[in-house]
């Protein structure tokens, strides 16, 4: 089904004087060094049923990427779980992460969009929540939450039977 170049996107294709094209292999930077490289993502491409009329039918613009996190060589240990801990409900049974996109009519657009969504998630994933540190509330914030609930009650109080 996955193509067998799957991971080598042509970023910069230049006509050498040498040879033929040059295709770069390319990487997705998700934060400061880290970089996941494509060899680890698998792109599959299917039909759309998003937008795109009669052109739905013949093309395939839909695309889908997987990632499993932990068979990644790019993610240290900890970084594995964080991810794992994060996204858990994101991940199938299989270990695969994955992100589909299809808004665009166009295939390339969607693998940027969709690339562009799984490093989205993986940021998300690695960043480090701050602790909470528990505060008390102020003498005068206690003080107005006593009052609202003393006018709350007279209000209340005053929709009772009339007492003649």
């Amino acid at each position: 089904m996955l193509a067998e170049n799957i991971g080598r996107i042509p970023l910069n294709s230049k006509i050498n004087a040498n040879g033929p094209d040059r295709t770069e292999i390319a990487s997705l930077a998700v934060k400061g060094k880290l970089k996941i490289p494509f060899s680890e993502l698998e792109l599959s491409f299917s039909r759309s049923s998003g937008p795109g009329g009669q052109n739905v039918n013949k093309t395939s613009t839909r695309v889908e990427v997987r990632f499993r996190i932990s068979g990644s060589r790019a993610l240290s240990e900890a970084q594995k779980r964080a991810l794992t801990e994060a996204l858990g409900s994101r991940i199938d049974k299989e270990g695969w992460l994955r992100v589909v996109e299809q808004r665009s009519r166009s295939q390339a657009r969607n693998r940027e969009l969709a690339l562009r969504k799984l490093g989205e998630l993986l940021r998300g994933g690695l960043k480090r929540l701050r602790k909470r540190i528990p505060t008390r509330p102020s003498r005068a914030s206690q003080e107005r939450r006593i009052q609202s609930k003393r006018h709350k009650s007279e209000t209340k109080r005053l929709r009772g039977r009339v007492r003649d």
